[in-house]
């Protein structure tokens, strides 16, 4: 009882949470992997605006590329976040391995851009202890630096892999949609930065917002919908085969 009236109270006078929650707007994300090239710009972007360390092999967002053979194997990587893009054709194996794939041998290969989710029902949200995660009014999952005690229990309950401590400050770190830029009408880092259109943002009550649209009538899927966090980020060409 006790904890739960602290939480209550810290919940009531965080300005953070307070200045997150005064918003209507459900905010959604579209990815198209049909479009997407590879080039890793989005990452780069993204640590940049965010305070990620560049060479730290640790991002809000990635780019994987999967590479499927006729006989039936799938090969998906990720160098250094893709933040350089994917500059060999070798698949990178890890352990400093690597493997090369004839051309002949390719049945099919993409590349598919990852970020939170902001789940509508987030199992991160659930665990923390002192509330340093917590969901705004708008969907998306916040992270708060000064209260987060670096725990690990929201990258734990992830079931993405989404999250990771901050190589810095050594507290929980995860995509927030660039919300110091969504809340004041700015498209996040790597929304401009992608020169293809593969990545979009958009506010799915608005019935006349072009995402949302796409969203409500096209054929878009989610990221492992059985695990029933109904993800907020959705795809358009999404391949069974994304782990």
């Amino acid at each position: 009882m006790a904890l739960g009236f602290a939480r209550g109270v810290c919940e009531i006078f965080r300005p953070v949470s307070l200045e997150a929650s005064a918003t209507p707007i459900r905010w959604a994300f579209l990815v198209d992997t049909q479009k997407c090239i590879g080039c890793g710009f989005c990452v780069k972007a993204c640590k940049l605006e965010n305070d990620i360390p560049f060479n730290n092999n640790v991002s809000r967002t990635w780019v994987e590329r999967y590479v499927l053979t006729k006989e039936g194997r799938t090969y998906a990587d990720s160098p250094k976040e893709a933040r350089n893009g994917f500059s060999s054709s070798r698949i990178d194996l890890g352990n400093g391995k690597s493997q090369n794939i004839p051309g002949e041998n390719i049945d099919k290969a993409f590349f598919v851009p990852k970020l939170c989710n902001q789940c509508e029902k987030p199992p991160c949200v659930q665990v923390c202890p002192v509330g340093a995660t917590y969901q705004a009014a708008d969907g998306v999952v916040l992270v708060d630096r000064t209260w987060c005690i670096g725990c690990g229990y929201c990258i734990m309950a992830c079931p993405y892999g989404m999250r990771f401590f901050h190589p810095r400050y050594h507290v929980a770190e995860k995509c927030n949609f660039c919300y110091h830029r969504i809340s004041k009408a700015m498209e996040p880092a790597c929304v401009l930065a992608c020169p293809v259109g593969a990545r979009r943002i958009g506010k799915l009550r608005d019935s006349r917002d072009p995402v949302a649209k796409i969203i409500e009538t096209g054929r878009v899927s989610v990221h492992k919908p059985e695990y029933g966090t109904s993800p907020q980020v959705y795809f358009i060409g999404m391949s069974y085969e994304v782990r």
